[in-house]
């Protein structure tokens, strides 16, 4: 199942393969998906897995560009099965320490999968330092770190941090393997995953960065104008003057937009400084590196969904 939300901004749509709008209160899959069901202990899900390793991408994300940009490591590849427990996992709100918090409680998909609000609420009540980043089409971040400040060297490494982080979830990750091992479905889902029953922080993390790089946005007006014209310099048919104005100055030595946010995924390939250093005090990069010359660099992500992920 696909669903989007319709562009409210040339560059912004929201495609998901497979995945409900639902904030899961503890963890569960929309019925109304579940023709056909395996029965879990307290847990429902379809008896053939939706399709997150071979979703049907336009040509556009298939050439060198994009394919380059791809971070996905070869030690773990998207799976059906895989990305079905990164999905579980992703929304159950047992991976926090007293049981309040999600990855989907601050990244929402109806926000493309990011936090309306400047910062986001941990397990305690207290405040993120930054606001919480849209997941789409994380997989063509280039340089494949994360964070804002890019201290995860993988995104496989930065979905742990967020667990164990004293303010968002409060858990240790041998506290989260113990509490998973106690719930049934966890124990099918890891064998269907990875081929036995073993539950382990490497294995979710596997799991739910496979989930998140099955985020992948493609449907926007702009892919279908791309479609029509088969080339992003050329004005788009279905595109007003003004949005071709716009398009054509996005990607212009006049603005040079295209710099940071390159290729059809919009994603940049580093981080980059835009003046942040000069009006805030958060050191950014410089704040991991200790590095000057890295001061007031944050990661770049992509623009779509831009309209769904206020501030």
């Amino acid at each position: 199942m696909k669903k989007y939300i319709k562009p409210i901004y040339v560059l912004v749509i929201l495609i998901l393969t497979s995945c409900s709008e639902d904030d899961y209160s503890d963890v569960s899959v929309d019925d109304d998906q579940a023709i056909s069901t395996i029965d879990y202990p307290d847990l429902s899900l379809p008896a053939t897995p939706f399709n997150y390793a071979n979703i049907n991408l336009p040509d556009s994300f298939l050439n060198n560009d994009v394919q380059n940009e791809d971070n996905t490591p070869n030690n773990n590849p998207i799976t059906d099965n895989g990305a079905t427990l990164g999905r579980v996992l992703f929304y159950d709100k047992k991976l926090s320490l007293n049981n309040t918090i999600s990855c989907a409680s601050c990244h929402i998909q109806e926000n493309g999968f990011s936090d309306p609000n400047q910062f986001s609420l941990g397990f305690e009540g207290g405040l993120t330092g930054r606001n919480s980043m849209g997941l789409s089409n994380a997989r063509f971040y280039e340089n494949g770190r994360f964070f804002w400040d890019e201290r995860a060297a993988t995104l496989e490494d930065q979905t742990l941090m967020p667990i164990q982080d004293l303010v968002e979830m409060g858990m240790t990750l041998e506290e989260l393997e113990t509490k998973l091992a106690q719930e049934g479905y966890y124990t099918i889902l890891f064998e269907n995953a990875f081929g036995d029953e073993s539950i382990t922080s490497e294995r979710i993390a596997f799991a739910i960065s496979q989930f998140i790089r099955s985020m992948v946005s493609f449907e926007s007006k702009f892919d279908e104008g791309l479609d029509q014209a088969q080339n992003s310099n050329n004005n788009f048919p279905n595109f007003t003057a003004s949005e071709n104005r716009g398009k054509q100055l996005f990607m212009s030595n006049q603005t040079r937009c295209f710099d940071c946010h390159a290729t059809v995924a919009f994603v940049g390939d580093n981080a980059r400084n835009i003046g942040l250093d000069v009006v805030i005090s958060d050191p950014g990069i410089g704040g991991i590196t200790n590095n000057n010359n890295d001061l007031g660099e944050f990661k770049v992500p992509s623009l779509r969904n831009i309209g769904l992920t206020a501030p």
